[in-house]
């Protein structure tokens, strides 16, 4: 079974006590990978890595994938903090630098798939916008990933290039938290990727610039250094980066590395 949580003190206690179960167990396990591998994501891969998630569960009997899709920037702060998790995929190799330079990774992280960015508006793109510029227009409702998370930066960059100046409704979290705010009508438009908006299906519309090819983002994805269960995080990277991983992400939208 596969489920997303927010860390907190109370999962986190708990991710701890099931690896030190592993452990003492581990001599009588009939497999290494038994047990569970927590996998900390970047909010906008939730969807490929549910369902690369269920795939690796079925070709691992015994093991279960436990998610924790958040803003990368989140992700990499608790990881530097102790939280335990066994792999790490980031939306930008800046944030998986701050994991890389606490040399918190085992080995070098591998780019696994690259990202662009597009304008999320409600079904049918009733203000009628067609560019960067349009998010300019007078009353109009933005929202914007936080500068700190990998799609707030590189909005910033895109719109720099642009040469565009936005001052958004509010800054989000995560670019889940942004496109919410579209399909909600909280929101006339949202700078985001264009895997969510695949994603989203008829409750958006996505609108394509020029700007978004200065601000691609690569993913990068590496087994922590102690991680709990590191056989299982090491299958896991293998499949995220083989051919049937690409597969699953292709058809997410997320372009090859």
């Amino acid at each position: 079974m596969i489920r997303s949580a927010r860390l907190t003190a109370g999962t986190a206690a708990l991710a701890l006590l099931t690896a030190l179960g592993l452990t003492a167990c581990s001599s009588s396990s009939s497999s290494p990978e038994n047990g569970t591998v927590t996998v900390f994501a970047a909010a906008s891969l939730k969807e490929s890595f549910t369902e690369l998630g269920e795939l690796f569960e079925k070709e691992h009997p015994g093991t279960e994938v436990t998610f924790n899709f958040n803003g990368s920037d989140s992700l990499a702060a608790g990881i530097a903090g102790g939280a335990p998790a066994d792999v790490f995929a980031a939306a930008n190799t800046s944030t998986m630098a701050r994991v890389t330079d606490e040399k918190l990774t085992a080995g070098d992280p591998v780019t696994f798939a690259r990202n662009r960015l597009t304008i999320a508006t409600a079904p049918g793109n009733p203000h009628g916008i067609g560019s960067l510029k349009d998010l300019t227009a007078p009353g109009l409702k933005v929202v914007l990933c936080d500068v700190r998370v990998p799609c707030g930066d590189a909005a910033r960059k895109a719109l720099a290039a642009a040469g565009v100046d936005v001052t958004p409704d509010s800054y989000e979290q995560d670019v889940k938290s942004a496109l919410t705010k579209v399909r909600l009508k909280e929101a006339d438009a949202a700078v985001v990727y264009r895997t969510d908006v695949r994603a989203a299906g008829d409750k958006v519309d996505g609108v394509d610039f020029p700007e978004a090819a200065q601000a691609v983002n690569d993913y990068p994805i590496a087994r922590l250094e102690d991680a709990p269960n590191a056989s299982a995080a090491d299958d896991f990277v293998a499949l995220v980066t083989s051919a049937e991983g690409r597969k699953v992400l292709g058809k997410a939208g997320f372009l090859a590395p």
